[in-house]
């Protein structure tokens, strides 16, 4: 069990009480402190990480309550406050809410009370910081700040990325499905100079072919059928501020053509219009193609490429920055609060310990429905390893790379010292993926890089 709740109280028999209350009414694991001094301390170890509440006294030798209140606000203003006291004046309450404590109880308290202050500081509390980072999405100013794993697992992508920022160049960034490639791009926008102007990310892949000009640089009223309204695009819709291309790489070779002009000669034109409109607009660009290969494919324009390859950020998949998956998980859950109702959960040992075994090949995105599913189906207070549905450890996960470790390799070399046909060493390629993946079409044909019908078909004509 970890330690959410912090007691900072002087009297032992008073500390072992409300930790006992904690335990058994909320599931709730607790640390211990008899001081300011000692809180403040605990607050700067490891254990801070998962401490959600402070439970603080009011009278207290060293360092009294009031003091240590004002130096957790300034230092730690994300974790709510409970203050304590054994007196009867008014004005040591009205003190402590001005500094910030978000409820104040006198000794001594009724179990049920405390409980009760304990799960509604908490829904506050998740309640306040979901709306602070909704806001900051909405006002254009999210930042790096703001960013799960800032200052640990993503620290050296984030330097470059506060690099970008600064200098209001064209950005690609680069990574697999699920990394946070729209939350990094806001970031690059909310600490650029365009802070507080209008971001606005497209996802290019999800326009139909047929509309995706107009889409992006917009249309007259009658320009083309179904065209009953004029619009202005999303490029316009961006003026000032940041445009986000996400999935570029599904672009039409057609379109492309038209999105280079846009950034050579920073004009739209919009679909029917006639001339082309100004626009003062940052482009940022992500994929989880690698577009050198698609232009050497030839289906990504280089000279495309190369205008909005400027500078590249690759965001490195979660299971080579497993450090960030706490904090991960424990901002998952206080959102699913946020949205569905609720005290946040606790994580017990093992089921943080499962998170971090696992290979995430979905990345955050996989670990943010992995957590909605546990919440929705764990019964208690404290998220357990069997409520994590669908996961293995990553000694178990399969991978496609250590593949060759449980199989001979493939050779084109028969034992006859003949070459193989392409036929026959697809047919290998495949009987291993299936043996690998026991015998699970899905996963070996995607792993293989086939559509499933394709991988069905080339083994039933293999028989």
């Amino acid at each position: 069990m970890t330690h959410p709740v912090l007691i900072v109280e002087d009297d032992e028999m008073q500390r072992q009480m409300l930790s006992t209350l904690l335990r058994r009414k909320l599931d709730f694991g607790s640390c211990e402190a008899e001081n300011g001094h000692e809180a403040l301390e605990i607050l700067e170890s490891d254990i801070s990480r998962t401490i959600k509440l402070i439970i603080l006294d009011l009278n207290m030798p060293v360092m009294g309550g009031l003091e240590t209140l004002e130096i957790l606000r300034q230092k730690h203003p994300s974790i709510p406050v409970i203050m304590l006291t054994g007196s009867t004046d008014i004005t040591d309450a009205v003190k402590a809410m001005k500094l910030g404590a978000i409820d104040f109880l006198h000794k001594p308290y009724e179990g049920d009370r405390m409980v009760v202050t304990v799960r509604n500081a908490l829904r506050i509390s998740t309640l306040t910081k979901e709306v602070s980072r909704l806001k900051s999405e909405k006002d254009g100013t999210f930042t790096f700040e703001n960013l799960i794993g800032h200052d640990d697992g993503l620290s050296s992508v984030v330097n470059i990325g506060r690099k970008a920022a600064a200098a209001d160049i064209p950005v690609l960034i680069t990574g697999e499905t699920g990394t946070g490639k729209e939350v990094f791009a806001e970031a690059i926008h909310g600490e650029g100079g365009r802070t507080g102007k209008p971001f606005i990310a497209v996802n290019c892949g999800a326009i139909p072919s047929q509309l995706v000009e107009s889409t992006l640089f917009g249309h007259e009223k009658g320009a083309f059928t179904g065209a009953t309204e004029k619009t202005i695009g999303k490029f316009r819709e961006a003026e000032g501020g940041t445009i986000l291309l996400d999935e570029v790489g599904e672009l039409p070779l057609d379109t492309q053509v038209k999105l280079l002009r846009v950034l050579q000669q920073k004009e739209v034109e919009p679909v029917g219009a006639g001339k082309p409109l100004p626009i003062n607009v940052r482009v940022i660009s992500a994929t989880n193609r690698d577009l050198q290969e698609e232009v050497t494919e030839g289906n990504f324009r280089e000279d495309l490429f190369f205008r909005l390859n400027v500078l590249q950020i690759e965001l490195l998949p979660l299971r080579d920055r497993k450090q960030d998956i706490p904090a991960l998980a424990s901002h998952f859950i206080e959102r699913f609060c946020v949205n569905e109702g609720g005290v946040p959960k606790d994580m017990s040992a093992a089921t943080e310990k499962q998170l971090m075994n696992y290979d995430w090949p979905g990345n955050v995105r996989q670990l943010e429905n992995a957590i909605s599913r546990a919440m929705v189906v764990s019964d208690g207070n404290i998220l357990d390893i069997e409520d994590l549905t669908g996961l293995t450890s990553g000694s178990e996960s399969r991978s496609v790379n250590n593949a060759t470790h449980h199989h001979k390799d493939i050779r084109i070399i028969s034992s006859d010292g003949d070459f193989k046909t392409v036929d026959e060493i697809e047919q290998e390629a495949m009987q291993l993926a299936l043996d690998h993946f026991d015998h699970n079409i899905t996963q070996a044909a995607k792993a293989l890089g086939m559509a499933k019908s394709t991988f069905y078909k080339k083994m039933k004509n293999a028989v």
